[in-house]
């Protein structure tokens, strides 16, 4: 495929957004911002898509903003990020479906901070991340550093801003970057099984807990909205037949009602 704007592929109930500067590490150009921003809101309206994968064209992930467009003045402002890009990473991590960031190679800069927008974090063995933002004196913007802190803990996010040294793999597993770390050869094995467990339980489940958790992370609990969800699932065709299959012994098949 031809270098160019992110690409969106879905298959059955799974979704799979694919970066794809790979002669450039997949940068993101501004005009990338806008169209992953277009696909997250497609996505979020979609019932029948239970997972979301990001990942990157050739052996990067992502290395984050593309250091030509901050250079041009495209900084941002501190809610929003440069160049919007936290308010696209927003958009990302508010998905209500789970959501994988399939990290086949090193993640830097704004791509760190997509990789923690997601519920679950697969590395390959050998990949390094690092946040080089105080290297060229930009301050990160807020909702970048609330993730920061939630995820990997106030001292671990310190490190990785303050230092902005390279991490790799095995630390990254270590201090919670990463959720899992897959050696090569059972990199896309560990992507596909863990994308089929989380797109065969109940979706109203799993996408209520899972905002519920998120919200409570960044400090944004809200009673009324946890209860409508979880009354929601309670009333839901989705419960009486995972609680019929747990009897009957046999697979469940949630609709999403």
């Amino acid at each position: 495929m031809a270098p160019g704007a992110p690409i969106l592929a879905i298959s059955a109930a799974i979704a799979t957004i694919t970066l794809n500067r790979p002669t450039h590490k997949n940068r993101l150009q501004p005009e990338d911002l806008a169209a992953l921003s277009d696909i997250f809101r497609q996505l979020a309206a979609n019932r029948a898509v239970r997972v979301v994968i990001i990942t990157g064209a050739g052996d990067h992930f992502s290395a984050g903003f593309d250091l030509n467009a901050l250079a041009a003045g495209n900084v941002g402002n501190a809610q929003a990020g440069p160049g919007g890009f936290g308010a696209m990473v927003d958009l990302l991590e508010q998905l209500p479906q789970a959501t994988i960031a399939r990290l086949n190679g090193s993640v830097y800069g704004g791509a760190t901070d997509m990789a923690l927008a997601c519920d679950f974090r697969v590395g390959i063995a050998g990949m390094a991340a690092a946040m080089p933002a105080a290297k060229i004196g930009l301050h990160y913007y807020k909702t970048g550093i609330l993730r920061y802190a939630s995820r990997l803990g106030v001292d671990n996010a310190k490190r990785m801003f303050l230092t902005a040294e390279r991490i790799f793999a095995d630390e990254l597993l270590r201090i919670g970057f990463l959720t899992q770390l897959a050696p090569a050869q059972y990199f896309d094995e560990t992507i596909t099984t863990l994308a089929a467990t989380l797109a065969a339980n109940a979706p109203m489940a799993v996408q209520g807990v899972k905002l519920a958790l998120n919200e409570l992370a960044c400090g944004s609990w809200d009673e009324a909205r946890f209860t409508a969800r979880a009354e929601a699932a309670f009333a839901s065709a989705d419960l009486q037949e995972g609680l019929a299959a747990a009897l009957q012994k046999r697979p469940a098949v949630f609709n999403n009602q």
